[in-house]
């Protein structure tokens, strides 16, 4: 059986993966609510600019050792080039836990949300976990054949998210409401809890990060990736500055804190209703449900990736590396996916675990610290890889680069460590999920390396 995936995906291709990944309608109307809410201001463009710049700098280093990382393993890839294969392998667990996590939280809010629609539009009461299940059966299906079919329904979803962002954005501007340049104040930012708002400014962003993770479904991974990461972060990040100041400026920049902390939900909601048409209400509401389905995909196919990678590397059973013989997808690595996903619903579901409060805060909460420690870890091995590389220094504008947006992560991962507590549901949950994230870690430095399945890849450039 071939080991080598469909190279179809252009930057176009990618850019779309991982910006339907980031769920852009469901971060403006959930996440921009929680930035001013946490940060008690209406500082989030600033915020969200400051996340974009520390995310920009941590590409120059992750684009730059792009062709020096022969290998669609992404964080645990970059890890092991530049911290060792033991650093390398506990990344690669850490990515496992993390991703698949993330895609659980999702898999079960979607549940709920889905739920929520169905019931208000027909009055029929279906339980969360069984409309996540069919959910998991269809991204498993995607997943299962080849990539194109998922980019082209993650692009479908993206554009009409996009779409009503900018709906919701120009029905700001066209309102006749005021224009406040107060959320771009530094004082307004600074003021409050500015660290909480970064926070949860930094998760809307998550997913981008996994541009490196489809490497072997590039055409031209070379100049692929780097295009593609550049691209996510900056429509991303324009996307959401621009939005926020709009939403705060739509409810009002002396209103915009106290409008969020009545109605957190359903504020944004509320608004796109106003200012564009009260159909938006339903149009908006839809749309986070199909964003939340994106995500969840986009999530998939991220840990399908890693686990592909691992098989091939002879991390995990070497028949994970193997591409299914027609789509030339792979199919067996989602395969496992699919039922680990499903296997972790049923056990929560079976252990009655709340699906927003518990499931989604709990899993969420440690799948996204797992992330920012991967991206910290990733931004240190650039910098020793890059210092020490045969043959000359990396240039020095891109050590600095990446050097500056490792110290940005780490300051993002002290508020999360510090605010861990909030976001799993109390200090006993905390120490709990702190915990598993490093047994996990020294599990996975720990695993035996299997015969690897012979593939032939790029030309190595060094290894220090």
């Amino acid at each position: 059986m071939s080991t080598e995936l469909t190279r179809t995906l252009g930057v176009s291709g990618i850019v779309l993966m991982v910006a339907a990944a980031a769920a852009p309608i469901t971060v403006v109307v959930a996440n921009f609510p929680l930035i001013i809410l946490e940060s008690g201001s209406v500082g989030a463009p600033l915020m969200i600019l400051a996340a974009t710049v520390i995310l920009l700098l941590f590409s120059v280093g992750y684009t730059w050792m792009t062709p020096h990382v022969p290998d669609a393993g992404a964080f645990y890839a970059y890890v092991d080039r530049g911290l060792g294969r033991r650093a390398g392998l506990g990344t690669a667990a850490v990515a496992l836990l993390a991703y698949v996590l993330l895609t659980v939280s999702m898999t079960c809010y979607l549940g709920v949300q889905a739920g929520n629609l169905l019931a208000l539009w027909t009055g029929l009461e279906v339980p969360w976990w069984l409309i996540s299940g069919l959910v998991i059966a269809v991204v498993g299906l995607l997943g299962h054949r080849q990539i194109d079919l998922s980019a082209k329904v993650l692009g479908v979803v993206l554009v009409l998210e996009i779409l009503a962002v900018v709906a919701i954005d120009a029905g700001v501007l066209l309102s006749g409401r005021e224009l406040s340049a107060l959320p771009f104040s530094p004082s307004e930012a600074l003021s409050g809890a500015p660290g909480l708002g970064l926070l949860f400014a930094f998760l809307g962003f998550f997913g981008f990060e996994a541009t490196a993770v489809f490497r072997h479904e590039a055409k031209d991974p070379l100049r692929t990736i780097p295009r593609a990461t550049y691209i996510a972060v900056l429509l991303i990040g324009v996307l959401y500055t621009v939005s926020s100041w709009l939403v705060i400026s739509g409810l009002g920049a002396q209103d915009a804190l106290a409008a969020s902390a009545e109605d957190p939900d359903g504020v944004v909601v509320a608004l796109a209703g106003e200012v564009v048409a009260p159909i938006m209400r339903d149009v908006t509401q839809v749309l986070v449900v199909t964003s939340m389905f994106a995500c969840m995909l986009g999530f998939h196919n991220i840990v399908t990736r890693y686990l592909f990678t691992l098989g091939r590397r002879g991390v995990l059973p070497t028949g994970l590396g193997q591409a299914h013989p027609v789509h030339r997808a792979p199919s067996r690595a989602s395969l496992w996916v699919t039922a680990v996903t499903a296997g972790i619903v049923a056990v929560s579901a079976l252990a009655q675990l709340d699906p927003v409060v518990e499931i989604y805060t709990w899993y969420s909460g440690l799948g996204a610290i797992g992330v920012i420690v991967m991206m910290a870890l990733t931004s240190i091995a650039v910098v020793r890889y890059g210092a020490a590389l045969p043959g000359g220094r990396a240039p020095r504008a891109v050590l600095v680069a990446t050097a500056l947006g490792g110290l940005g992560l780490l300051l993002v991962l002290g508020i999360s460590l510090a605010n861990f507590p909030l976001m799993v549901g109390g200090t006993l949950a905390a120490i709990i999920c702190a915990a598993i994230l490093v047994a996990v870690f020294g599990l996975g430095a720990l695993a035996p390396r299997r015969a690897a399945v012979a593939v032939d890849e790029p030309v190595d450039v060094g290894r220090p």
